[in-house]
């Protein structure tokens, strides 16, 4: 990779539905933690800095990582995966080139699919580049609406028309943007909606009204993109 690239792993989450008091990122798969699993992927990746946005249980990740070369940025309160990113843009002030977004609870994404993923990304000159999943059952995921020129939009199962909920490409969570021009996108961005949250998929649109090319990449293998 010769072109700069850095990656922000969203990892403050609280993962209540696992009834465990260990943060969510720091449960054990193969003896390693999962945030551990994203880490070492995006190093592989050769992306420098790497930034874990942390928040339940922070000094807890820290210490778990603490022999990995990491900058970490503190999410106080859960805002959304906008203002999760949001809260990484002070260690990534000097920074330019690709910036990856990655989910510090899916640790089986291969390094295979990103470089995918960057390629693509490149060749284009998009904005943002999203990884995708065709499911057989997309059933409550935001669904990849297309268009001529690449990505339209992304629809929450619960505002999408009947045809499309049809639409079996859905939105993993991962993306690629263009950095220092994604600072300014997440600056355009509310959270005028009903959970009072700030929305990456807001960003998607706001590119495509300024025109800004939005492409995506459909993983070869769905279950790899799948969080825990």
């Amino acid at each position: 990779m010769s072109k700069n690239i850095a990656a922000v792993i969203l990892a403050a989450g609280q993962g209540t539905r696992m009834k465990s008091e260990l943060p969510k990122v720091l449960h054990r798969l193969s003896g390693e933690p999962l945030l551990g699993h994203v880490v070492t992927l995006a190093k592989a990746l050769q992306a420098n800095p790497v930034v874990p946005v942390i928040g339940h249980g922070a000094e807890e990740v820290r210490k778990a990582l603490a022999d990995q070369e990491l900058i970490f940025a503190l999410q106080e309160e859960q805002l959304g995966t906008g203002h999760a990113l949001q809260c990484a843009v002070g260690a990534l002030q000097d920074f330019e080139g690709d910036l990856l977004l990655l989910c510090g609870d899916v640790p089986l994404l291969r390094l295979s699919t990103l470089e995918k993923l960057v390629a693509h990304h490149r060749n284009t000159a998009a904005a943002i580049s999203i990884l995708t999943a065709e499911m057989e059952n997309p059933t409550g995921y935001g669904r990849i609406i297309r268009g001529p020129d690449g990505v339209e939009r992304i629809v929450e199962e619960k505002d999408a028309s009947d045809e499309e909920r049809l639409v079996r490409e859905i939105n993993t969570g991962i993306y690629l943007f263009q950095a220092p021009q994604v600072f300014d996108l997440l600056k355009k961005i509310d959270n005028c909606n009903a959970q009072g949250e700030y929305y990456l998929t807001d960003v998607i649109s706001t590119a495509r009204q300024l025109d800004e090319r939005v492409e995506a990449v459909v993983a070869e293998c769905a279950e790899e993109t799948m969080g825990i």
